[in-house]
């Protein structure tokens, strides 16, 4: 299995009330992906309870069954819609770490 995490830091010139919008958009739109893309076992979207001690916004915790899957995940046509649409106009960092994880 393979771990793709995501963070990012919204742009701040949004208002409060277009960053919990943008949020939304951007939870409802990735955990969507679910039984959509081959090879997405899970997506969690974090949006809620940022501590001041953080540096980004919004982050996105999905599990994948391969690296093979995640590349597809990559450029799967629904998953590029909810990038071009809901994230990547309210962006303005992304950090990414993908990982293998081993099955115990």
């Amino acid at each position: 299995m393979v771990k793709h995490i995501i963070l990012w830091t919204l742009n701040p010139e949004l208002t409060e009330e277009q960053k919990l919008s943008v949020k939304a958009g951007i939870k409802a739109g990735l955990e969507g992906l679910v039984g959509k893309v081959p090879g997405l076992i899970d997506v969690k979207v974090h949006t809620e309870g940022r501590l001041s001690s953080s540096n980004a916004d919004v982050m996105l915790d999905s599990t994948l069954e391969s690296e093979e899957a995640l590349r597809g995940y990559a450029k799967h046509p629904e998953h590029v819609a909810v990038a071009n649409s809901k994230v990547r106009p309210f962006t303005v960092q992304r950090s990414c770490l993908d990982f293998e994880v081993s099955e115990k």
